[in-house]
């Protein structure tokens, strides 16, 4: 009998391991059987059977408990990461929606502007043309009354139109609608597939929002009260991607030889711990020689186009209103005297001159080829931050691959990787910014 109690107390149970106060209970209830062990041996085979019976039940009670409880525990936990995991892919599968449904109203709207142009260019050009030549007939005509007010009517009209067509350019809101429209399906596919390879972070869902929040800012949608400036003052590239923390923290002033020294410093500091990760010395010059060469000729050459495009653009927007509306005012003294007859060719020379200027702005797209030139200063802009900061990055294991950050560079740039090593000469301090004399890119 007392090996059968030793058995069910030691070896006939295998206990996992439970809170303190359950191994005690445990303890006790095999100490109460050890205790009915004391009786005669015809109630004792009874009394032991019913008691392993109990202490068995009472075994497998504590232990489900204890089992649950930490069974429910670790469920809890792992039910509540699933319930963060799955929100972040809800929110990012949110993102990527809003991708997708910017980019068709981009469409739609860039198509809807370009269609403007073309109509208000042709409306424009009609209502000139054809005012120019009621002014040219109203002298020889017997209703000179009837037609010079005609001709006045539609030289007035034409010049309020083409200021109001002038100040919202639709050339340039049209070419601004496709430009977002590839921007937003590369966020849309950049997000789809960041949900492809893994579950999102907190961090990458906060990108995707920053992105989105830097390309409704760089495109508006609505005309009012949003539209950008198509006379900016200062000719800047383009930017669609959001402000990184690093470039938003206050420069320290401090003196010229402890910044130089630190400059040093962190140099040399980079040189030494420029090993793996797919960086090499010789492939941290060549993206120096290549920031290098995107500040002084691609950016800056791009810059300076855009600069004479919205000069010309200027004089243009001003020339052809002005025009249209002299000729308005000289269709008034058609008639009147021996001013008639200077006054009849003044309204035809104003609303012809007005028709040619209207087509050089509008016909050849002058404010589409302004934004065009500040689109692709954003997009050497973009490169020179990308490079900037992985070369500022300490440590190259925190900075992007080396070798895939090559190909993605030679790529934007329209090269393959083996001719970006003609640029590490450039990063020399003995080679000057008149010296260089090619560009970085070649497709923009």
């Amino acid at each position: 009998m007392e090996s059968l109690v030793r058995s069910l107390a030691g070896g006939g149970v295998v206990l996992p391991p439970p809170a303190r106060q359950m191994r005690r209970r445990r303890w006790c209830t095999v100490a109460s059987l050890r205790g009915s062990f004391g009786v005669g041996a015809a109630t004792a085979t009874c009394t032991a059977a019913d008691r392993r019976r109990q202490l068995v039940d009472e075994l497998r009670l504590v232990d489900d408990e204890g089992g649950a409880v930490a069974t429910s525990g670790r469920s809890a936990t792992a039910q509540q990461q699933m319930i963060d995991v799955g929100c972040e892919v809800e929110k990012l599968r949110a993102v990527a929606d809003a991708a997708a449904d910017r980019a068709d109203m981009h469409d739609i709207i860039g198509r809807q502007r370009d269609n403007w142009n073309h109509l208000l260019l042709h409306s424009n050009n009609s209502l000139l043309l054809a005012a120019s030549v009621m002014a040219a007939l109203a002298p020889a005509a017997p209703g000179v009354v009837a037609l010079k007010a005609s001709a006045g009517v539609l030289l007035a009209t034409a010049a309020v139109t083409m200021a109001a067509v002038n100040k919202i350019q639709p050339s340039q809101l049209a070419e601004e609608q496709r430009n977002a429209t590839r921007l937003w399906r590369q966020l849309e596919r950049d997000v789809r597939a960041a949900l492809e390879l893994a579950p999102p972070t907190k961090a990458e869902v906060q990108d995707a929002m920053d992105r989105m929040l830097a390309l409704d800012a760089a495109y508006p949608l609505p005309l009012l009260p949003v539209m950008l400036d198509k006379f900016p003052k200062a000719v800047e590239p383009t930017r669609w991607w959001p402000i990184k923390k690093q470039q938003r923290a206050p420069i320290n002033n401090t003196s010229p030889s402890s910044s130089s020294s630190s400059k040093a410093a962190n140099g040399a500091g980079r040189r030494a711990a420029t090993a793996g990760n797919g960086w090499t010395q010789e492939l941290e010059e060549e993206m120096r020689g290549i920031l290098r060469v995107i500040k002084a000729k691609d950016e800056n050459e791009y810059v300076s186009v855009g600069k004479m495009v919205l000069a010309l653009n200027k004089h243009l927007a001003v020339a052809g209103p002005a025009l249209a509306g002299t000729a308005a005012l000289a269709a008034a003294f058609i008639g009147a005297g021996e001013a008639g007859a200077w006054a009849s060719g003044a309204a035809v020379l104003g609303g012809v001159l007005a028709a040619a200027v209207n087509t050089v702005e509008h016909g050849w797209q002058v404010g589409m080829l302004f934004e065009l030139c500040r689109n692709v200063a954003g997009v050497y802009r973009k490169i020179r931050e990308d490079i900037e900061a992985n070369l500022e990055e300490g440590d190259v294991e925190r900075r992007e691959n080396g070798e895939v950050f090559e190909t993605k560079v030679a790529l934007q740039l329209g090269r393959s990787p083996s001719e970006l090593k003609q640029f590490r000469v450039m990063a020399s301090p003995a080679v000057k910014d008149g010296d260089i004399k090619d560009f970085a890119g070649k497709l923009v």
